[in-house]
């Protein structure tokens, strides 16, 4: 492999041509990096809506687009809480808010400090005589009161992990963990990273506009100490990561698939091996270091095996040294205190070997297949197979990009659902501000495509619950559907391929006007292609099991535009809207009993109160019903072995319980009392808890029995 004279341009070329064939692409890295700031964008549009105190940013490899499906990198998200206002100077004190002073002395560590509570009514310390001890929260030091970083310790979920600073949610089967940290926005540069402003490389990187817009952004602190600090409780981190994506965001496609090497060889060779002492914010730190120690023309796709090796050298300088600079603030030593003499010489020993075998150790990476094609683009030995083309690859990413903007569409819609209160007239009053206050942002927004597209994803979900609950109070007080009413209808059509319409068509159904329930349902059903579309739901951590290969091939074409044409989200109704619900969904709204309450935990399951049902499930069940009252035999039988059919063979239905209870009750029109009571029991084997079909059992062997008995006598 290495006989060619031109051995490091040649290994290089078809490394990239490796890498782009597992999607290490400008296209698919553009297209992560807008999938998560999207996701990014709707998050804080959420919780601006809720009037909540907190932001949500997306930071990490997935939001970088710096990763592969073989790297499973976890999804990291930073909450910074906005309640609080972190100074570090005195004139940034602002009355009426709880102040923090940036503290750092000889007791804290390089790129941590301590957090000072200040007065609100004036910018003088916090006095002890005045504080309301909480020793769990507060603790005095030489006459000030610091602020402990055991607030992410406070409230943990149940199933959630602490790990360091962050919360850590496992994902589903086929989704990325979860990691949440906890953190406050400091609006100022950090006093430590003055320095780097003022620097450049050999390479001028970063330029001199990057460093004046990361000055912007200011810092985070995180709550978490060094390892060797000696405020274990007391010291916070801070953090630079706005800047960090900033910089991420700056670099070429060879730089970050350097990157993603280093990440492989860390996961292949090193981590398994020494306990996990390094990390890829390492790996990062030292890609930067690289880049701005050599010219640019250096990183380019003929010389990214060199590229690799110099990133991999100066990785184990770091290690020799046991220190490595934090890029930003580089008195802040990333590997103090990591590693074990045994574990330093053995990941020296290991760089060592990949370093001296000029890429051969790349043949031996399994993630993603990287080592087989490898060997297969350089013709060594008989040609070998792999598993995921390229084009199945795109495909797989991209089908995971959109369900997770599917998810966090499904997920911010819920949250705004779970902040309404009993009441019709509040809940209007509420949906009606929300879709209001959106309207407003969107005529506001000029042309950040990123935020009208967050808009555009969750305002019809509104539309369609304001219209929905305006219905229900015409439907109660007048018998009708009013214009206003029909206006929200129309305008939440959109929102997948059928939710919205679902919702127009239950009214309708309700109101009496079948024909045209009719006609709203088979349009629905039109744009319901089986082989495409999928079903998509956040009410629980229900994964899906397979996607379908058409749904995989349409999201290589687009972006979030095609949740319109193969997403199907479910159909949620909340009690105020009980008269837009056919009374056999309506059970679903009172599925809990008194037992079942004290068991459920209301931090997630407070959807339980409302009635949830996949759109096909619940598209068959209404045309059933729609037909029945028209006295359309034929079509109303079809409609229910459509029922049957979905449920027995749609793998990706969330609420699958829920739809068996619809047919159940469908059988028992039928008078297939045997099968309703089938149906009942499978749907109680899926779900014990929380199930109307507790209800509909005894209400079903009650009329049974009353039948035998009116016919004996």
């Amino acid at each position: 492999m290495s006989r060619d004279p031109d051995y490091y341009q040649t290994v290089s070329l078809k490394l990239s041509e490796v890498l782009n064939d597992i999607s290490v692409n400008e296209r698919m890295i553009l297209k992560r990096r807008r999938m998560f700031l999207l996701m990014e964008t709707m998050e804080t549009s959420t919780q601006s809506l809720l009037g909540s105190n907190h932001s949500i940013y997306r930071f990490g490899s997935q939001s970088e687009g710096s990763t592969t499906l073989g790297l499973k990198s976890d999804a990291d998200s930073l909450i910074a809480f906005k309640n609080l206002n972190v100074i570090q100077d005195w004139g940034e004190w602002q009355p009426g808010r709880h102040n923090l002073l940036m503290i750092q002395d000889e007791t804290t560590s390089p790129g941590y400090c301590l957090l000072q509570c200040l007065r609100n009514d004036e910018p003088l310390p916090f006095s002890t005589a005045l504080l309301d001890h909480e020793p769990n929260r507060y603790h005095v030091s030489r006459g000030k009161v610091l602020l402990k970083n055991t607030l992410s310790t406070d409230a943990v979920i149940a199933g959630n992990v602490i790990n360091g600073p962050a919360t850590s949610r496992p994902g589903s089967p086929g989704t990325a963990d979860q990691d949440f940290v906890q953190a406050f926005h400091c609006k100022s540069w950090p006093a430590e990273a003055q320095p780097w402003l003022l620097q450049q490389g050999i390479g001028r990187w970063p330029t001199e506009d990057m460093q004046r817009y990361c000055k912007t952004t200011g810092c985070f602190v995180v709550p978490v100490s060094s390892k060797n600090g000696r405020n274990e409780q007391l010291e916070w981190r801070i953090s630079t990561s706005q800047a960090e994506r900033c910089l991420m965001f700056s670099l070429n496609i060879t730089q970050l698939r350097c990157y993603i090497l280093t990440k492989m060889i860390l996961k292949t060779f090193i981590n398994p091996q020494c306990d996990g002492v390094l990390s890829s914010f390492m790996c990062k730190t030292v890609l930067f270091h690289c880049i701005q120690n050599t010219r640019s023309n250096n990183w380019v796709q003929s010389n990214l095996l060199a590229c690799l090796m110099c990133c991999l050298t100066v990785l184990q300088n770091f290690v020799r040294q046991e220190n490595c600079p934090h890029f930003i603030i580089p008195e802040n030593n990333l590997m103090a205190r990591r590693m074990s003499p045994h574990n330093k010489v053995r990941v020296f020993e290991i760089l060592q070997k990949i370093i001296q075998s000029k890429g051969r150790a790349l043949l031996e990476i399994p993630i993603d297949d990287l080592g087989t094609r490898l060997q297969v683009k350089v013709n060594m030995g008989e040609v070998c197979q792999y598993h995921v083309t390229p084009a199945q690859m795109h495909a797989k990413i991209s089908s995971l990009l959109l369900q997770n903007i599917t998810a966090t569409i499904s997920k911010n819609h819920k949250r705004l659902l779970e902040s309404m209160h009993d009441g019709n007239e509040m809940v209007y009053e509420r949906l009606s501000d929300f879709t209001l206050t959106l309207t407003r942002m969107y005529r506001a927004m000029g042309s950040n495509s990123l935020e009208i597209s967050a808009v555009r994803l969750v305002a019809p979900l509104l539309s369609s619950s304001l219209g929905s609950v305006i219905a229900s109070h015409n439907i109660y007080t007048t018998h009708s559907i009013s214009p206003e009413a029909l206006g929200c209808f129309s305008v939440g059509l959109n929102s997948d391929v059928s939710s919205g319409g679902l919702k127009l068509a239950s009214a309708l159904y309700c109101v009496g006007d079948m024909e045209r329930a009719v006609f709203v349902l088979r349009n629905t059903e039109e744009k319901y292609d089986l082989n495409t579309v999928e079903p998509a739901c956040n009410c629980s951590d229900h994964s899906l099991l397979y996607l379908r290969q058409r749904f995989m091939h349409k999201c290589t074409t687009g972006n979030e535009e095609l949740i319109q044409h193969t997403t199907a989200l479910c159909v949620r109704f909340l009690r105020c809207e009980i008269c837009c619900v056919p009374k056999e969904l309506q059970y679903e709204m009172f599925r809990s009993t008194q037992e079942d309450r004290l068991e459920r935990d209301e931090m997630v399951d407070y959807w339980l109160d409302w009635a949830v049902v996949d759109s096909l499930p619940y598209l068959y069940f209404l045309q059933y019903r729609t037909y029945g009252a028209l006295q359309r035999v034929a079509d109303q039988q079809y409609a229910l072995a459509n029922l049957v059919t979905t449920i027995d063979t749609e793998h990706n239905l969330t609420h699958r319980e829920t739809a068996i209870n619809l047919l159940g009750q469908c059988m028992e029109q039928e008078n297939r009392h045997i099968d309703a009571l089938h149906c009942y029991m499978i749907s109680l084997n899926i779900q014990a808890r929380n199930n109307a079909a507790n209800f509909l059992i005894c209400r079903l062997l009650y009329e049974v029995v009353n039948r035998q008995e009116n016919t004996w006598n």
